[in-house]
């Protein structure tokens, strides 16, 4: 974990940084798990009684909007909890970093946004699969991505990888990479990204999405650009829905014919490729190289664990 730069100050009251002393291992998962749902059902509360002073219509609408947010409520003040318990004796490691190698940012940002929609375009056809949704979660879906246009956004653009971003990869992965090897830690959190979709029309392509942004992070410790590229498929996603020559198909092979869909799916390939080479290009600091050559990542709480003294 060696490019997580380490933090070694108290945390402060941001999204990032007030966290960097909790590295959760399976159990902290599961916690989060936990608390994730418990946001839920508190959401769900919130939703039933605002039904005594809202017609369903304008709950249906802005409901999303107070419902997201709140799920995350409980594990973000459960990881703050954690991460100040450990300040003082554990080393932190910062939630973003910026590890490009010899690619400049915009470069990378560029890379993985272009490998995200080439990867929403290959799995698309594994929706086929998958038995048709049930009429209610149809119904559920296209209020998310139809309603106002402002809303979706700012839910499923904004508040989608922001939150989710944080939990997955700045929260799970980043403290999974600390217990267990990379592949190891990159498919269970990817595993935890689908679980929390609860559905699995979404949990199936979120997990092989899960699987390219925990890559990302892993290579690069950039939680912006995971970010990013929740933010890119979200928003491809919702801009497709609208259009109205998409509004009945399934997949992109219901509007495009066999040749030309079998030719932008080898692109789509092709560009997945390209963006995972030049991942792999990015090289891993050489204390990072030496700790993956004996296959264990060093916990941060063996070594370089010097106690930090309160600031006066």
């Amino acid at each position: 974990m060696a490019f997580f730069k380490r933090h070694t100050g108290r945390g402060s009251y941001d999204l990032f940084s007030n966290y960097s002393h909790y590295l959760p291992g399976f159990g902290g998962m599961m916690m989060l798990l936990l608390m994730f749902m418990i946001g839920s059902m508190l959401g769900s509360l919130i939703i039933y009684f605002l039904g005594f002073m809202y017609t369903p219509e304008d709950l249906a609408t802005y409901g999303t909007i107070i419902t997201y947010p709140v799920m995350f409520i409980p594990p973000l003040l459960y990881a703050s909890v954690m991460s100040r318990s450990n300040e003082y004796s554990r080393t932190g490691y910062a939630l973003d970093s910026n590890h490009f190698g010899s690619f400049g940012g915009f470069s990378m940002a560029l890379a993985v946004s272009v490998a995200t929609i080439a990867t929403a375009f290959v799995v698309e056809p594994i929706g086929l699969l998958l038995p048709d949704m049930p009429e209610w979660f149809e119904q559920v879906m296209e209020q998310m991505l139809d309603g106002k246009l402002w809303v979706s956004l700012l839910c499923v653009s904004v508040f989608a990888p922001l939150f989710e971003e944080w939990l997955c990869r700045g929260l799970v992965l980043r403290g999974l990479l600390a217990h267990m090897k990379p592949a190891a830690a990159i498919a269970v959190s990817a595993a935890f990204f689908a679980v929390l979709h609860m559905n699995p029309w979404q949990a199936i392509p979120a997990f092989l999405l899960g699987m390219l942004f925990g890559y990302v992070y892993y290579k690069t410790g950039s939680l912006k650009l995971t970010m990013l590229m929740h933010c890119v498929n979200n928003t491809f996603s919702i801009l497709m829905s609208r259009i109205p020559a998409l509004e009945e198909a399934d997949t992109f092979m219901d509007v495009m014919s066999p040749w030309a869909y079998a030719c932008l799916f080898a692109s789509c390939m092709l560009f997945l490729a390209a963006a995972l080479f030049t991942l792999k290009a990015v090289p891993m600091p050489a204390s990072e190289a030496a700790e993956a050559s004996t296959d264990v990542l060093r916990r941060p709480d063996m070594g370089n664990c010097d106690k930090i003294p309160p600031i006066m």
